[in-house]
């Protein structure tokens, strides 16, 4: 059938005939909230390069989880800043650590909230690394085992969900191995498997407090020219015991999104990262244009590509809008 009998506008003419039609729809159930937690009482830093978004004390993590989920957001995601950090970390996998009292907090006062863990040692080392460093570099199987150490410290917290995102070769297998063993077969994995080497990352640096003191991730972090290549991560993490897959950042990788989905049709995550965050709302603060609109249509092309959740730090603004 052709124009004139055929006219796809007519399905257009109104909003309640293209919600009738509407293919792919954003939900607040979505959405996994990052919070960024540090010592302290009453604190709420304002993170410069991301406005909006804090580094919290614990107390204040609870009530902005409390209000993330009465949004109808069902998880946050814990990213830790310790006042100590040293060669290896050691804040990370430390039973009273910062994050870890943040875990049993959030369990406490929001039971029904997912609270996941990102297991990594970036922010917890004093030369920015996601590892321990030997001649120069990050040594792969060293760091495997303070990876389990702090895998197993939040599991033992209550965190309901881990997300290694160091990026080491065999670190799902080696969490899935100890946490099985250590009593946590129910705790799932959720694997940053496709994560690039990219520079969309520079805000949460700031906000995390870990920018490389030396050199850069690549020798880790994965080749933003190379889509074949994510496709192998993700199949190996797979094989290794991870629930969950994830690709990160989420907007200069959509086509990735799509293959891990079309390949694998595994629970996949996007991370919408800082420096996504950051460009929509510099161009709010300019005039530059609508930045709830390009909020809203970056998310909902995230979820057209294929993610089934979507790590974002605009999870509550944006469920308010979908909530009306």
């Amino acid at each position: 059938m052709d124009f004139p009998r055929l006219r796809l506008r007519r399905l257009r003419r109104s909003e309640t005939l293209r919600r009738m039609v509407r293919e792919t729809w954003l939900t607040p159930a979505d959405f996994i909230y990052p919070l960024f937690v540090r010592e302290g009482r009453g604190v709420r830093n304002p993170i410069a390069s991301m406005p909006g978004q804090y580094q919290l004390s614990v107390d204040e993590a609870v009530r902005e989880a409390r209000e993330a989920a009465g949004l109808g957001i069902p998880a946050v995601i814990l990213f830790g800043i310790p006042d100590h950090k040293d060669a290896v970390g050691t804040g990370a996998y430390d039973d009273d650590g910062i994050v870890q009292r943040a875990v049993r907090a959030l369990k406490d006062a929001v039971p029904d909230l997912c609270v996941i863990t990102d297991v990594c040692l970036c922010e917890y080392t004093d030369h920015g690394h996601c590892g321990v460093i030997r001649d120069g570099d990050v040594d792969n199987d060293a760091t495997l085992d303070l990876l389990v150490s702090e895998a197993l410290s939040h599991a033992r917290a209550g965190a309901d969900l881990v997300a290694p995102s160091d990026m080491m070769d065999g670190r799902v297998a080696a969490l899935r191995t100890a946490l099985d063993a250590d009593g946590f077969a129910d705790v799932p994995v959720m694997a940053y498997a496709a994560k690039f080497a990219s520079t969309f990352y520079g805000p949460f640096r700031d906000a995390a407090e870990s920018p490389p003191q030396f050199g850069d991730r690549r020798s880790y972090q994965m080749d933003p020219a190379n889509a074949d290549e994510a496709l192998r991560e993700v199949e190996l993490d797979i094989r290794e015991g991870a629930d969950l897959v994830m690709v990160k950042p989420a907007l200069p990788y959509l086509d990735v999104i799509r293959r891990v989905k079309d390949t694998f049709g595994y629970p996949t995550a996007a991370y919408n990262v800082s420096g996504e965050y950051a460009m929509v709302k510099a161009m709010d603060r300019l005039g530059w244009g609508d930045g709830a609109g390009l909020m809203m249509e970056s998310l909902l092309s995230i979820k057209r590509a294929g993610a089934d959740l979507i790590l974002t730090y605009f999870a509550p603004e944006a469920a308010r809008i979908l909530n009306g």
